[in-house]
């Protein structure tokens, strides 16, 4: 195989791997063994004879050490799902070679531009080439841009018994985007003291804590009543919903935070006049953080 990390991750990106909060199984999604099946063939193509897909949907293999002394045995990782919140099927990428400059007009919706004003990042990719969603679907770069470095890294330190490391273990997971990536790794099988997730910015840019997250579900039960004899009875769920949406506080949101501030912020309102349903994540930095935002927030759906 002489694969590009490109190439990969062209090949990667076309496999539908969304997760879905609303599933109950691992993965939420039979589908991301989709591609957890074609890792997995890659894996033994290169070399990791150990590579395997368990049950729930998990990648395991080794980069077997070629040093004689003891080291640390340490993990790469990324995640195979991609978000649920805009399709992943019939996903066409674009390329854009050598780019010169300016905004990006995404082929497949010519409403759909990435603008060098809101995306002041890609002034540094000038003399690059840039791959993007055509516009109609998500391009899953997060985190198949991660999976495409780990698995040529994997590759070349392979066919490069000169490159001296310890043993390197390889962790692709699912449902990462609806918050249980990590729920059934096997951690005594994967067996490593340190582990790092391909899932950052850009080059060169490392991080080394991150946030707790708590996900919140509010249901709101209406009285419905027909509108002629409605009034002092009817309780409208809907209205309901939008009173609590307005309480949220606007410095407490990710448009209005950053760094280590954490934040409350609704991901999702379903409902009608009778039942409505809010989605929410609570984002914090320190489990008291979240415990706190959470009491809060209980309190205002109280009011």
């Amino acid at each position: 195989m002489t694969d590009t990390v490109l190439d990969r991750f062209l090949r990667y990106v076309v496999i539908d791997t969304q997760s879905d909060p609303a599933s109950s199984t691992q993965p939420s999604t039979v589908k991301q063994k989709d591609l957890g099946r074609l890792l997995v063939d890659e894996l033994l193509t290169i070399g990791l004879s150990d590579a395997h897909l368990d049950e729930h949907g998990y990648v395991y293999a080794t980069v077997p050490s070629n040093v004689d002394k003891a080291v640390p045995v340490i993990c790469f990782c990324s995640h195979m799902d991609t978000a649920p919140d805009f399709t992943g099927t019939n996903v066409r990428p674009q390329i854009v070679r050598d780019y010169g400059g300016g905004d990006i007009q995404l082929a497949g919706d010519n409403k759909q531009v990435i603008r060098v004003s809101e995306n002041p990042a890609l002034i540094d990719q000038i003399g690059h080439d840039i791959v993007t969603t055509d516009g109609t679907t998500l391009l899953g770069a997060d985190d198949k841009a991660g999976i495409a470095e780990i698995m040529t890294a994997a590759q070349i330190l392979m066919d490069n018994p000169d490159i001296k490391h310890g043993t390197i273990k390889l962790l692709f997971t699912p449902d990462e985007e609806i918050g249980r990536g990590v729920d059934k790794v096997d951690l005594t099988k994967l067996g490593a003291q340190f582990a790092y997730t391909m899932d950052g910015e850009t080059a060169g840019h490392i991080e080394d804590e991150t946030f707790s997250a708590d996900g919140v579900e509010i249901t709101i039960e209406g009285v419905a009543i027909h509108p002629g004899f409605a009034k002092g009875k009817m309780e409208n769920a809907i209205k309901i919903a939008g009173a609590i949406i307005d309480r949220l506080p606007k410095n407490v949101a990710p448009e209005t935070t950053d760094g280590r501030e954490g934040f409350i912020h609704p991901t999702g309102l379903t409902g009608s006049m009778e039942k409505a349903a809010i989605g929410l994540i609570v984002r914090d930095f320190e489990e008291a953080g979240l415990a706190d935002k959470e009491k809060c927030l209980e309190a205002w759906c109280r009011m």
